[in-house]
C-alpha cells in the first residue's frame, strides 16, 4: 500500500484548528502564496529558454540592479494576494512603498504581508538556487493611516512566514507557529507535497556560511569566531566546514537540515548588516526558533528587534542554537 500523500491545501485546512481567531482567511492567504510560488517556479525553470534573464534596467530600493524575474516574481505574488482577498497591503524589497492592495474582496482584510519576492536574483543568470521568503501578520487597526506603523511590529508577532526555494527541486517551509514542516512540489500533479514533516534542525554542525571575501571588513568578534571555526579540534569537530551559495534561502535551507551557521556581519561598509529584517532576518529566525533553532544580530534576539522603518538592515546569525551561541559569545568578548 502506498503512503498516503497530503498537499498543501490538505495540510493547511487539517491545521486550520489551530488558529481559533481567523475563519480561514489564513489559510486562503498561505494557499495564495503557494499558487504565486508555482507560477513562479514555472518561469524560472524555463528562464534559460525566454527573455526573461537579465536586467530590466533599473534598481530596487535597495540600490541593487533588478533582474526581469525580480519584477515578474513581485508583480505575481502581488497580483495573487490581491485576488485573494485576505491582504490590505504587502511591503516588498522590490517597492519603496507599502503596495496597497485597494480592491473590493480586499477591502476588510485582516493580514499584512512582507515579502522578499526572489531572494539570491543575483545567481539567477547561472542557475543556482533563489527562492522567496515571506512573513504575514495580522492586522489591529482597522484605520488606514496606521497601516505603515502596522507593518513596523516585532517578529514575534509574526502569525506565519515561509520560503520557497526554487532548486534542483521545488520547496515550501512554513511556520505559524506550531512547527515547521516542507513541502516538495510535484510537478507531474502540480501540487505541494508534504516531504519534510516537522523539521528539527540539529543543535549543532559542522558547517558556517559567510561570504569570507568581506573578512578584513568585519569586527574583531566575527574574525576571531571563524578563526575559531578553522582551527583542527577533534573534540568539537572541528574544523568546520565553509559552505556559502551567496543566495539566503539556500544557505539556510541547507544548514536547517543539516545543521550549521549562517553569519552576515555588519562590516565597515554596511555598518547596519545588509540583510532586511521585516522581509528577510524576521520569517527565517521565526522558522529558525520554530524548528529549534537560534537567531541573533550578534546580541540580541532578532526576533525582539523593534522596527523602525520599511527596509531596515540588520546583522544576522542563525542557525543551530550551540553555534549562534559561540558566534555571539565571540561578538560579546570582541575577539
Amino acid at each position: 500500500m502506498k503512503n498516503k500523500v497530503t498537499t498543501l491545501g490538505q495540510f493547511i485546512i487539517e491545521r486550520q484548528s489551530d488558529f481559533p481567531f481567523a475563519k480561514g482567511e489564513l489559510s486562503r492567504l498561505l494557499r495564495d502564496i503557494g499558487i504565486a510560488a508555482k507560477i513562479v517556479n514555472r518561469e524560472v525553470n524555463k528562464a534559460g529558454l525566454v527573455d526573461i534573464l537579465g536586467e530590466a534596467g533599473g534598481s530596487n530600493i535597495q540600490g541593487e540592479q533588478v533582474k526581469k524575474l525580480d519584477v515578474y516574481a513581485n508583480e505575481q505574488f502581488i497580483a495573487a494576494l490581491g485576488s485573494g482577498g485576505e491582504t490590505c497591503a504587502v511591503a516588498s524589497e522590490e517597492n519603496e512603498d507599502l503596495v496597497p492592495i485597494d480592491t473590493l474582496v480586499s477591502k476588510n482584510a485582516k493580514y499584512l504581508v512582507c515579502i522578499d519576492p526572489l531572494d539570491g536574483s543575483s545567481n539567477i543568470d547561472v542557475n543556482v538556487s533563489i527562492g522567496t521568503i515571506f512573513s504575514i501578520y495580522r492586522r489591529k487597526h482597522e484605520e488606514p493611516a496606521s497601516i505603515l506603523s502596522e507593518f513596523l511590529q516585532k517578529g514575534t508577532e509574526q502569525v506565519a512566514a515561509g520560503y520557497v526555494i526554487y532548486g534542483s527541486s521545488t520547496m515550501m517551509v512554513y511556520t505559524t507557529g506550531k512547527g515547521v514542516n516542507g513541502f516538495t512540489l510535484d510537478p507531474s500533479i502540480g501540487e505541494f507535497c508534504l516531504s519534510h514533516p516537522d523539521i528539527k534542525t540539529p543543535s549543532t554542525g559542522n558547517i558556517y556560511s559567510v561570504n569570507e571575501g568581506n573578512f578584513k571588513h568585519f569586527q574583531d568578534g566575527v574574525k576571531a569566531y571563524l578563526r575559531w571555526c578553522q582551527e583542527e579540534d577533534k573534540a568539537t569537530g572541528r574544523p568546520y566546514s565553509s559552505r556559502y551559495i551567496g543566495s539566503l534561502v539556500a544557505d539556510f535551507h541547507r544548514n536547517l537540515l543539516k545543521g550549521g551557521i549562517y553569519i552576515y556581519p555588519s562590516t565597515k561598509k554596511a555598518p547596519n548588516g545588509k540583510l532586511r529584517l521585516l522581509y528577510e532576518c524576521n520569517p527565517l529566525a521565526w522558522i529558525a526558533e520554530q524548528a529549534g533553532g537560534k537567531a541573533s544580530d550578534g546580541k540580541n534576539r532578532i526576533l525582539e528587534i523593534k522596527p523602525e522603518s520599511l527596509h531596515q538592515r540588520v546583522p544576522l546569525f542563525i542557525g543551530s542554537p550551540e553555534m549562534v551561541t559561540m558566534a555571539e559569545k565571540f561578538v560579546s568578548e570582541g575577539g
